[in-house]
């Protein structure tokens, strides 16, 4: 009765809390850059910010008793600001605070204050600045007031965007030129579907529909069937006819020349109709997306006519697949569902989802409440045990949308069975060793509340040990989010977690075969000073963390294959520190060969170009994930209006075009000689490379609308990659043909896209809000020309420094109108994209 009281009334407190938190502060405030300076102690160069406070109350801020505080992901320089008699200090992981020092003059009603500070790198990324800021004041510890008036002003002045010798921002005159290859394109020069399969033959006559087609399939085709019906109903205006077309065929049999899975034959066929055959199931949903972007996009009609038609298609890769992150901003299951469906129409096959990580646990455990409780809650007090600091923009609400929140088991149920209605197969990711800190703090508050409860076993799911003091930062600023080897109640924590998930997945009649376990980045100097660990070490051949590291992985292993799964983890999972040529690096792990692990490899930078090549030479099945091609959280190009991260690559839609699976050594269109020491993939390398995967990491993505700009259309080009042959000129040796084959496919791609695409998402599911690209401009003889990376978009213009609207003028040759132009691109729905701007003087 005791602990059901003291449930009761932290549950109390905690909406009560959340409630308060609603408030907002009395301020108005506003950041941008001042300027970038590069210096000899910071060659990389950092950035001096301003931050605007203005006071919209009816009291002063006073000279002393508060704090602001903000998320910030590229890190603010702590210590005394350069101007303004503040102090900021760093709180936890990301989350900073400013405090007023000796000398601030309180903030009287309506008047305003500067604060500058550096920030340690340049501040090119707006979504890199800082975000959510709060007040709280120092006799209301508890209450965060959430400043509703901030705004980020974006960088235009030469010196906000300097980002150093030989690297300009890319202004509309760049993006003409980088454009300006792109032929535009009749739509009958372009294969009929996409991806491209690799077989099509056009028939003759045509096959008229007046009414819906019956649709016949065996009983283990009835989510098919389910599909067929749903795409060809709305297609028709009535369905009182005289006589019934020919019917849909759907069945299961052996797809000539073609082994995989997921291969199908598809026939149109004027007098006997369509028909379907995939090699399983999922070859003929594969095949019934195909038949999709054949059919009519648009209202429904009386007559359907469709153009006789083969297909025989198979894809290059089994796996392609795509990672989102939910745990560091939370997306709801409507979100999911509907990215789903977009995966379903590109043939995409696998959803990587990163269920946990130090910012948020988003899977509801039986048996473990305090995972969801504790870990899937984030909002102020900062230093609270019942819940997470604020991160990534979630500010001091406990109720923000995506600061907060899980999936119940049966919502997670329900992604599953919509998942393999599709055959899509759910890869859920847990997180581990490093990465934990939302489980570890969620297990220190279980044990601390049993142990205050008086129950025996209090520590039997403890990730920490008390005793740990060990020194480490981890690369999100974290000193606590590492689970503890040396504990036997790390591994009770693990077996209880793998077999909820086994169990929700048999519940839903979609069997669990891979868990994602992590493995990535566990800081330096973690473990080392752990009581538990070093117990464990001692027990060891060798008393190291990497011995332990082993150890660790051979007993999650063994958990995993208990349950009939196998693992798969990120890179550093099958990697092992190498000191060759006396530089530190990742080279396989001899350990865990052999185990079948499945290992997806980010890493093909600074210097490990050839680190995936390595582990499929080693042996490992490996899954392509290059951090310089597929990292959709990168910013498209190097401009302060684009949205995203920079620290790796900007990764427009041509980077992931380019990317040559097989031989990532090359750069399109023409090979690069591997430097010495670097491996090429061998032949029994290439058997072990199961496919690629895109990345969606959500540190700056908060809205559904932002993740569909990230993900599209880039995720059409990695849809082309992993399912269509090499392309020509991925395989051409002379660099001169090599160059004019890329040239060629490059523009029949964008122009597939602009005409064929995504102008049938535009009509089918208008909701997409995917990426409009800014339009290419330049200057000559007077007049102001116009290029598109996707050709078919509308283009409208402005002759007066205003922003283009759908009902603006069409750009219909080069512009002779003089002042401030600015152009920009449409869908078919007047959707505009970002605008390009250039002076007619």
């Amino acid at each position: 009765m005791k602990t059901r009281c003291r449930l009761a009334l932290a549950l109390g407190l905690a909406m009560t809390a959340a409630l308060v938190h609603a408030a907002t502060a009395p301020l108005q405030m506003s950041w941008e850059v001042v300027r970038n300076e590069f210096t000899a102690q910071h060659p990389a160069g950092r950035s001096l910010v301003a931050l605007e406070i203005a006071n919209r109350g009816s009291e002063a801020l006073p000279a002393a008793g508060w704090a602001i505080y903000f998320s910030a992901i590229a890190g603010v320089e702590t210590g005394a600001a350069v101007e303004g008699h503040v102090r900021l200090e760093r709180v936890i992981g990301t989350l900073f605070r400013i405090r007023p020092e000796t000398g601030f003059i309180a903030l009287a009603p309506a008047h305003a204050m500067r604060i500058a500070f550096y920030q340690p790198e340049v501040m090119l990324m707006m979504d890199k600045a800082p975000q959510a800021p709060y007040l709280v004041y120092d006799d209301r510890p508890e209450v965060g007031l959430a400043v509703a008036d901030y705004r980020i002003v974006p960088s235009t002045r030469p010196e906000q965007v300097d980002m150093g010798p030989g690297a300009p921002v890319v202004g509309a005159e760049a993006l003409y030129a980088r454009q300006a290859a792109i032929v535009d394109l009749p739509p009958d020069a372009l294969p009929p579907v996409f991806p491209p399969p690799l077989q099509y033959q056009r028939g003759a006559g045509t096959l008229v529909l007046t009414s819906a087609p019956r649709v016949r399939g065996t009983p283990a085709l009835r989510a098919e069937m389910a599909l067929a019906r749903a795409m060809l109903q709305p297609l028709f205006a009535s369905t009182k006819h005289d006589a019934l077309p020919p019917p849909l065929r759907l069945s299961v049999g052996a797809i000539a020349g073609q082994p995989s899975a997921e291969a199908y034959e598809l026939v149109i066929d004027a007098a006997a109709g369509i028909a379907i055959q995939g090699r399983t199931a999922a070859g003929v949903s594969r095949g019934l997306q195909t038949l999709r972007s054949l059919l009519p996009a648009g209202p429904s009609a009386a007559v359907v006519a469709l153009q006789p038609l083969r297909i025989v298609d198979a894809p290059r890769f089994e796996y392609r697949g795509l990672m989102l992150d939910v745990a560091r901003n939370f997306q709801d299951k409507a979100t999911l569902l509907r990215l789903l469906d977009l995966m379903a129409r590109y043939k995409l096959n696998k959803l990587h989802l990163h269920l946990t990580d130090d910012e948020g646990w988003r899977i509801e455990i039986d048996g473990l409440p305090e995972l969801t409780g504790v870990g899937a809650r984030r909002g102020h007090p900062a230093g609270s045990a019942e819940h997470l600091p604020p991160a990534h923009g979630s500010g001091p609400a406990l109720d923000d949308p995506h600061g907060s929140g899980h999936y119940t088991r049966a919502d997670y149920i329900e992604i599953l069975r919509y998942a393999a209605a599709r055959r899509i197969e759910v890869i859920p990711e847990i997180e581990m060793p490093g990465h934990a800190r939302a489980a570890v703090k969620a297990m220190e508050w279980r044990a601390a509340q049993r142990r205050h409860a008086g129950l025996a076993d209090a520590d039997r799911y403890r990730l920490s040990d008390p005793g740990d003091r060990s020194q480490y930062r981890s690369a999100q600023l974290y000193s606590d989010n590492v689970i503890d080897p040396g504990l036997p109640s790390s591994y009770a924590f693990i077996e209880r977690v793998v077999a909820a998930l086994v169990a929700m997945h048999r519940q839903a009649g979609v069997p669990l075969r891979t868990l994602h376990v992590g493995g990535d980045e566990l800081p330096r100097g973690a473990w080392e000073q752990s009581p538990a660990s070093r117990a464990a070490m001692h027990k060891l051949k060798e008393a190291t963390t990497a011995a332990l590291w082993d150890r660790y992985y051979e007993r999650v292993d063994a958990i995993l294959r208990a349950q009939g799964l196998v693992a798969a983890g990120w890179e550093e999972l099958g990697s092992r520190k190498s000191l060759a040529s006396g530089d530190a690096g990742l080279e396989p792990n001899p350990a865990f060969v052999g185990r079948g692990f499945q290992i997806y490899v980010w890493n093909n930078a600074w210097d490990t170009e050839d680190l995936a090549y390595q582990l499929a030479n080693a042996g490992y099945t490996t899954i392509l994930a290059p951090v310089t091609n597929l990292y959709f959280d990168m910013a498209h190009l190097e401009n302060p209006y684009e949205h995203g991260h920079n620290w790796a690559r900007y990764i427009d839609l041509d980077t992931v075009f380019d990317l040559v699976p097989l031989d990532m050594l090359r750069s399109a269109p023409t090979s690069a000689v591997p430097r010495p020491g670097q491996q090429a993939l061998t032949e029994a390398g290439r058997r072990h490379i199961r496919g690629l995967e895109a990345t969606l990491f959500s540190e700056t993505l908060r809205e559904p609308r932002r993740i569909d700009a990230m993900l599209m259309p880039r995720l059409l080009a990695l849809a082309e990659r992993a399912w269509s042959a090499d392309p020509a000129w991925a395989r051409e040796t002379d660099p001169e043909r090599a160059a004019a084959l890329h040239r060629a496919d490059w523009s029949r791609f964008v122009n597939q896209l602009g005409k064929q695409v995504l102008p049938r998402l535009d009509a089918e599911a208008g909701g997409v809000a995917y990426r409009i690209p800014p339009p290419g401009l330049r200057l000559v003889d007077g007049r102001v020309e116009v290029n598109s990376q996707l050709p078919g978009l509308a283009l409208r213009y402005t002759s007066d420094d205003t922003e283009p609207l759908a009902t603006s003028a069409a750009v219909v040759g080069p512009i002779a109108a003089k002042g401030a132009i600015r152009v920009a691109a449409f869908d078919r729905n007047g959707r505009g994209g970002r605008s390009s701007r250039l002076v007619n003087p």
